[in-house]
């Protein structure tokens, strides 16, 4: 009679490292085994069948809104110099301080030319050669877009023609 070398059984094992989460693949697999193996002179009962499956499809829904919820949170890390990238071109006011005394110098308004990224945060390069925070602009101001009316244009719109 012949003999099997166990050596080669075990080489030709497959490895697997073992996994601490239960995903739904691992859950099926059981469940069919469970079914493939239970006595058929005392089959499962029907009511435990039922709640196995509600189980697994509560579980494929959490496994689905878990990558929902991961998506969610990358669409959110979005780098800022992308972020911020609608900007560029645009005029921003913002408060100025003076340097030496750290005391408010005032309004300024500047051209976006650059938009960068330092730990994490937005940082408007502007035409005058300063750099702000993205947060400290107070206001945006497209030069391209022309306004309402001026004052003189629209009081003429508005008085009654005889």
């Amino acid at each position: 009679m012949a003999k099997i070398d166990p050596s080669l059984y075990l080489h030709n094992q497959k490895e697997r490292t073992p996994s601490p989460e239960l995903g739904k693949d691992e859950f099926l697999k059981i469940l069919m085994t469970q079914l493939q193996n239970q006595d058929p002179t005392n089959p499962m009962d029907d009511r435990q069948f039922i709640s196995q499956m509600a189980e697994f499809s509560s579980l494929e829904q959490m496994m689905n809104m878990t990558k929902s919820i991961d998506t969610l949170v990358q669409s959110q890390l979005i780098s800022p110099v992308i972020k911020y990238s609608h900007m560029l071109g645009k005029e921003v006011t913002y408060q100025a301080y003076n340097e030496e005394t750290g005391k408010e110098a005032g309004l300024k308004t500047s051209k976006v030319v650059a938009v960068s990224q330092s730990e994490g945060w937005a940082i408007l390069e502007l035409e005058n050669g300063e750099k702000i925070y993205a947060d400290a602009a107070l206001q945006v101001n497209d030069p391209e877009f022309e306004g309402p009316q001026g004052e003189d244009e629209q009081n003429e719109a508005n008085e009654p023609s005889e």
